[in-house]
């Protein structure tokens, strides 16, 4: 329990203490995130906040996992460590080479398969059952291998694009991983927990900075390497509840995980979505996602940051205490709450477009 207390308060003060330079560095190189068509901010901002929560999340982990203590799965898992630690630095790599000088969307992309694989293959970071969703149980190997790279994927991106606003990806972020991390605390995974926390303790840092008014955005170099670990978090999640015997194993896992990412995993299926059904590319830039929708709605970031949030706390207590109700059910309460919440807020913006839209041409 202290490694876990020790891994938070080191990851924050080494991200905290590091952003202050870093800022600095990046003012005297002129390494800005320049405001543009999509932009949700009017000034120049450096965008390198990413490196201070890479090393304070690296430097932690390292310092405190107590690999000599480890027996069992745990210290199987725990010797995956040295993969996982390589999957960080490819994503760490990508994200900061993009944060200098864009990357095209296609090489992002093959670095990402290239850590997701790393992660599946030889860290374990998989996903062997699908829980009786569709009647589906164990998966083969030809299946869950793909499936598994494709949710790494997923989530990684989920949280590259949520980060859009002040505040949002960080607060996010943190509330997600404390929230594995204090399960993983329950259920004795000190190593998957020390991982949570450190995380969690970088962004906590970080927030200070990116709260409005922003000195320093995460980047790529953040946005990219939060969604991988919170990726990692999410499916040891949903493995470990397989052979879990114990009082607080989770019922309805599937689901109640789906609840704990709702806000960066539902926007991003939902912008893909509708994209495809415009015929655009799923990674044609726009401002649909909800955190923009928000700000239509005059709310500043802070303000659409703390909504956000606050959603976010709502479905993960919601999911925990409806896990009883069968993975089917609890699925379909989710997604389908998820879905009228963000039906109506897009038909109040609409609203308002088109309002404003008439009242401009009188």
């Amino acid at each position: 329990m202290y490694d876990v207390i020790l891994s938070f308060i080191t990851a924050f003060m080494l991200t905290y203490f590091a952003i202050p330079s870093i800022i600095q560095v990046a003012k005297a190189k002129r390494l800005f995130d320049e405001p543009g068509e999509r932009s949700s901010h009017t000034t120049s901002i450096p965008s390198l906040g990413g490196i201070a929560i890479f090393a304070g999340v690296i430097f932690s982990i390292i310092f405190w996992m107590p690999f000599e203590e480890f027996s069992g799965l745990q210290a199987e898992d725990s010797r995956g460590l040295q993969y996982i630690l390589c999957a960080f630095v490819i994503i760490f790599l990508i994200g900061a080479k993009d944060d200098i000088q864009p990357l095209s969307p296609g090489k992002k992309f093959l670095g990402q398969i290239a850590a997701a694989t790393i992660l599946v293959y030889k860290a374990n970071v998989q996903l062997t059952s699908f829980y009786g969703v569709m009647g589906i149980y164990d998966l083969p190997v030809w299946f869950s291998i793909p499936l598994s790279i494709f949710t790494i994927i997923l989530i990684i991106n989920a949280f590259n694009l949520v980060d859009g606003i002040n505040g949002l990806s960080g607060s996010v972020g943190a509330l997600i991983s404390s929230t594995f991390g204090i399960w993983f605390i329950i259920v004795d995974r000190i190593d998957l927990a020390i991982t949570a926390f450190a995380l969690t303790g970088a962004l906590i840092a970080f927030l200070k900075y990116n709260f409005t008014p922003a000195k320093i955005f995460m980047g790529d170099t953040g946005s990219l390497l939060v969604g991988l670990i919170v990726s990692i978090l999410a499916i040891k999640f949903i493995e470990i509840n397989k052979t879990l015997v114990h009082p607080y194993s989770v019922k309805s896992v599937p689901a109640v995980t789906i609840g704990i990412l709702i806000i960066p995993l539902f926007d991003t299926l939902r912008v893909f979505m509708m994209r495809a059904l415009r015929g655009r590319s799923p990674f044609h830039p726009d401002k649909n996602h909800i955190h923009h929708l928000l700000l239509d709605m005059n709310l500043s970031h802070m303000q659409a940051t703390g909504v956000l949030v606050f959603v976010n706390i709502v479905f993960i207590m919601l999911t925990f205490s409806l896990q009883d109700l069968g993975t089917h059910t609890l699925l379909f309460i989710v997604l389908g709450l998820a879905t009228l919440m963000t039906g109506i807020l897009y038909w109040v913006v609409r609203k308002r477009r088109i309002k404003g839209k008439l009242s401009t041409s009188t």
